[in-house]
């Protein structure tokens, strides 16, 4: 390993965050000690702002005195900087096609998810039928494999992380339910074997306590949601 590769590592993230949680499941896959740094969202401390000025969100990761921020260049970077077992597939178009639906799922997926699960009425009737014609796609991705990139988790599975353990939780607050075996089968088995892999563990929050942090910003979701809807 690198001098460089060697220096102290941290990550700037949030408990109940899955983009922060994609920052420490990419270092524990590769091996890489690391620092976690629990950020107050409502209340963002200087190393934060001082260290992603542009977008003052979470994660950021520290690597030596080198800050890079959003959680998918994290991935690629950890991947890229670090030794131990490959996160992006080493075949060029299947690391493409890994990009693609990281891609997917940021611009695709995230919101609705989000907008389904927190709005109500007609407009949440429109967000479940977007989120579930996405999973849909990302379901037919699945056939045929245990993760999205084969055999072990890699890019995309940890892109798709919000829709394992956050999306029960999230399923269980408000009563919405969007993935259930009989629709979205190898999806659901997915998420289980995510969340149960040892790595992945190690840094995947508890259910109960995410339940709880979750259940108490319930308000605020709403709210956000609703700010979010058209006029």
């Amino acid at each position: 390993m690198s001098p460089a590769a060697a220096a102290a590592v941290k990550v700037i993230g949030a408990y109940d965050s899955p983009f922060s949680h994609r920052a420490e499941a990419a270092l524990r896959l590769k091996g890489v000690p690391y620092e976690l740094v629990l950020e107050d969202l409502h209340n963002k401390s200087d190393l934060l702002l001082t260290h992603n000025p542009v977008h003052k969100k979470v994660p950021v990761l520290l690597h030596g005195d080198r800050a890079v921020c959003e959680s998918l260049i994290i991935m690629e970077y950890v991947d890229e900087a670090f030794d131990g077992p490959a996160i992006l597939p080493a075949d060029p178009h299947e690391r493409a096609m890994a990009r693609f639906w990281a891609r997917f799922i940021d611009d695709k997926c995230s919101e609705p998810f989000w907008l389904a699960m927190w709005t109500d009425g007609e407009a949440q009737k429109g967000y479940i039928k977007e989120i579930k014609e996405s999973f849909a796609l990302l379901e037919a991705q699945l056939e045929g494999k245990r993760f999205f990139g084969g055999d072990a988790i890699g890019f995309v599975d940890l892109a798709a992380c919000e829709f394992s353990r956050w999306l029960g939780v999230c399923e269980e607050i408000t009563g919405v339910s969007l993935v259930t075996e009989e629709e979205f089968p190898r999806l659901q088995r997915w998420a289980v074997e995510y969340a149960a892999d040892e790595k992945i563990g190690a840094c995947m929050p508890d259910r109960a306590v995410l339940l709880d942090h979750l259940t108490a910003e319930k308000e605020m979701f709403m709210a956000m949601a609703k700010s979010r809807l058209p006029k």
